[in-house]
Order: C-alpha cells, then sequence, then structure tokens
C-alpha cells in the first residue's frame, strides 16, 4: 500500500458522506498523517442495513492518530453544509481538503426511475456537490495545498453508459462537470480532480447492488483511499485531472495490486464508464475464469437434441423449484427473450409450488428481463454472470430491484448446493 508521509498532518479535511466505505477510508488514510477529518455525512442513528455512523466513524479517525469533528449533514440542506462548514472552521481554524464522497444510485431506465429517485440522485450528486463546493471554497482560497477531490468519473460520452440508468448517468456526470468548470475557474488557487476507480468496489452500495457473492470480485476501499492520497498530496499544479486509482498508484511506484483485491486471484469487475468494459468486459471476465452465479444442476442429465435450448433451460429451472423456493422469494418474473430463440417465459415463485414455461405468467410480472436467447442460455449454464450482463447493457431490468437481485441469490445458491 501506499505509505503515508505525514504530509497532510495538521490539514483539514472536509468528507461527504464519511460515515461508511470509501469516505470513511479516505477519513482514516488521511487520519493516519495527524489530519483534522470532519466527518460531514447524514447517519447519525444506527442504519438498520449499513453499517456506521458519523460517531463510530470519528472514534476510528481518532484511533488511527487524526482528530475528528463528526457532523449531521444532508448536502441537499444549504443550512446544514453551512453550519458544518462554520463549525469546522472554528474548530480546526479553516479548510484545506474537501472530499465530496457522497452519492445516491438507482441503476434504472427512465420509465422506472420515479422522480422522487432522480431529485435524490440530482440532489445529492449534482447539487450537493456544487453547493459543497461553492460554501467551502473561499476557505480553500485561504489555504497553503487547498485541495477539491469529487468521487466522478471521466465525462465518457459513449451512449452505452447512459442507456439503462440515463438520470444516474447525468446526476454522476454533474460531478464530473463540476471538477471540468471549476479547475479552470480556481486554476493556480485551488487543485481540482476527479477519482474513480478501475474495478469495483466492495462497499454497502456494491452489496445491495451486486447480491451475493459480488465482494470476491471486488477491491477494497483502501486502493481508493491510497489513490485519494496521493492525489491531495500533491501541489495546487495538479488539477483538471480525471484520474483512475490503478493508473495512478502504477505511477506512484505500486506494483502488487493483489493487495487491494477482497480475494486474491479472483477476476475482477470492471466500473461503470470506462471503455475497456462494454462488451469486452463480459468476454474479458469469461476468459479469466470469472466464477458463475447461475449453473445447471450437476445430476440433470443433458438436453436431448430435440428440445430449444430455452426449453431445456426451464427443464432445469422447474426441476429444482419448490414450496420453499417459493416461500423464500414471493416473486413473478418474465423474460422477454429476443434473437433466435425468441419469445416470452415465466417464472413464477409466487404462488404454490411455483412454475415455470412458455408465454405470459397468469398475473402481473414483478420483475420483467429483456436480454437476447444467446446470453439467456449462456446466463443460466453458468457462462454469464446476471451482474456483469446488467452492467455490459445486455441484460435489461424493469420492475422490482430486489427481487431481481433475490433471483441471482437463489441461482447462486442452487448452484452450490449442487441440487
Amino acid at each position: 500500500m501506499l505509505q503515508n508521509t505525514g504530509k497532510l498532518a495538521g490539514c483539514t479535511l472536509f468528507i461527504t458522506g464519511a460515515s461508511r466505505g470509501i469516505g470513511k477510508a479516505i477519513a482514516l488514510k488521511a487520519a493516519r498523517d495527524g489530519a483534522n477529518v470532519v466527518i460531514a455525512a447524514k447517519t447519525a442513528e444506527p442504519h438498520p442495513k449499513l453499517p456506521g455512523t458519523i460517531y463510530t466513524a470519528a472514534q476510528e479517525v481518532e484511533a488511527a492518530g487524526g482528530k475528528a469533528l463528526p457532523c449531521i449533514v444532508d448536502i441537499r440542506d444549504e443550512q446544514q453544509i453551512g453550519a458544518a462548514v462554520k463549525k469546522a472552521v472554528d474548530t480546526f481554524g479553516g479548510i484545506d481538503i474537501l472530499v465530496n464522497n457522497a452519492s445516491a444510485i438507482s441503476l434504472t431506465g427512465t420509465l422506472d426511475t420515479p422522480m422522487k429517485k432522480v431529485d435524490l440522485m440530482m440532489g445529492i450528486n449534482l447539487r450537493g456537490t456544487y453547493l459543497t463546493s461553492k460554501l467551502v471554497i473561499p476557505h480553500l482560497l485561504n489555504s497553503r495545498s487547498p485541495h477539491i477531490l469529487n468521487l466522478s468519473p471521466p465525462l465518457n460520452l459513449n451512449p452505452i453508459w447512459f442507456k439503462n440508468h440515463t438520470a444516474y448517468t447525468m446526476a454522476k456526470y454533474g460531478m464530473s462537470m463540476c471538477v471540468l468548470g471549476m479547475a479552470e475557474e480556481f486554476r493556480g488557487q485551488i487543485a481540482v480532480n476527479a477519482l474513480w476507480p478501475r474495478t469495483a468496489i466492495q462497499t454497502a452500495a456494491m452489496d445491495m447492488l451486486g447480491g451475493e457473492g459480488i465482494s470476491k470480485q471486488c477491491r477494497t476501499s483502501d486502493i481508493m483511499a491510497d489513490a485519494a492520497y496521493a492525489i491531495l498530496t500533491k501541489s495546487r499544479d495538479f488539477t483538471g485531472r480525471f484520474v483512475i486509482d490503478e493508473d495512478l498508484l502504477r505511477d506512484e511506484g505500486v506494483r502488487d495490486f493483489e493487495q487491494y483485491a477482497v480475494q486474491p486471484g479472483h477476476p475482477l469487475l470492471p466500473d461503470f464508464f470506462l471503455d475497456e468494459a462494454p462488451e469486452a468486459l463480459v468476454q474479458t471476465m469469461e476468459k479469466h475464469g470469472a466464477t458463475p452465479a447461475f449453473k445447471p444442476p450437476s445430476s440433470q442429465a443433458p438436453p436431448s437434441a430435440s428440445s430449444g435450448p430455452i426449453e431445456s433451460t426451464f427443464d432445469v429451472i422447474r426441476a429444482v423449484i419448490n414450496e420453499d423456493v417459493v416461500k423464500s422469494t414471493k416473486g413473478v418474473y418474465r423474460f422477454d427473450l429476443s434473437g433466435e430463440n425468441s419469445g416470452v417465459w415465466f417464472l413464477d415463485l409466487k404462488s404454490g409450488a411455483g412454475s415455470a414455461g412458455q408465454g405470459e405468467p397468469e398475473g402481473k410480472a414483478d420483475v420483467v428481463m429483456t436480454m437476447d436467447s444467446a446470453d439467456f442460455s449462456k446466463m443460466f449454464a453458468g457462462k454469464l454472470k446476471p451482474t456483469l450482463a446488467f452492467m455490459s447493457g445486455k441484460l435489461r431490468i424493469k420492475g422490482d430491484m430486489t427481487l431481481a437481485i433475490k433471483l441471482e441469490k437463489l441461482m447462486s445458491r442452487m448452484n452450490q448446493s449442487k441440487l
């Protein structure tokens, strides 16, 4: 890992969303230098599903050697940000570094994204980043080593990064446009940069999005903390950059990237917005032996030549569903398949002992999955992981994302138990 140099000793960092994940990792890295860290986040009371609060993060910062100031801040609220900025300046004498880390995500298409979700993502990612920067910049102008670092991607106008989640992409790119504009506006006065991971990072959000087993395809947040540290210890001349964590750390002399892997040796899932993904993404993962989440039971007889590949897949599915599976799932799925074996198929895991077959489900589907029939067969044969299919645009999902994740978890358990 990148060694601490002590360069952030005495510096004050204002980090949004620092109660957990990447924000907290950056806070702890700075704390090991003896920095002051303002933990600006919403979580004051323990969350039922997410770890950490501003107070537990503050305890960890102090234990690591820094000074902490926990502040309850919803970055959509100008008064709360203003109060936290004032408290930081009153406590530590100023602010040297702003890390805009807080973010909201919903990987849903235009018709399936409620305006409440759109407003949330725009309010936190775009407006919140702009507003927090606006209120902190007057203090950064008085610093000897002023930095703004946004956790946002390089601006990439490849349509594949828009078509499945336009609202999220617009909101996230809003953070990146703040970098583009403010870096020029304050050139020579404040360094303004963006940082983005080459691979998926294990966080509570990724666990919720990717479901069971996703973590072993991720790196830990330590790689982002090390990359952030490398940026924040540079001069203000290092500005206007859209930095990828791995690329920067290679330039800094890091050679061992297995140290950042959750499961060393396991293939890694590339992150959004980087063009060594989309179509090549799945092929690359398969080439390197990505662990399948969907796999037919080993005891299942091979399909007969006369039955089609999709019917054969549903033969496997029908053999493993039962009342217990229905009870633990409670969802109806429809598969709209295109390509050589196009058609509509269903999987009812809501009633009786479950059922599956060709045609529309009897009731309204809770989840609709749309993909090419060849990719569908690959997915259920263990040759294409659903998360990869979704992230690369091969799989489109409408409806209840929680039930979609349940289906992946269910098939993963089927594989593991060799039913």
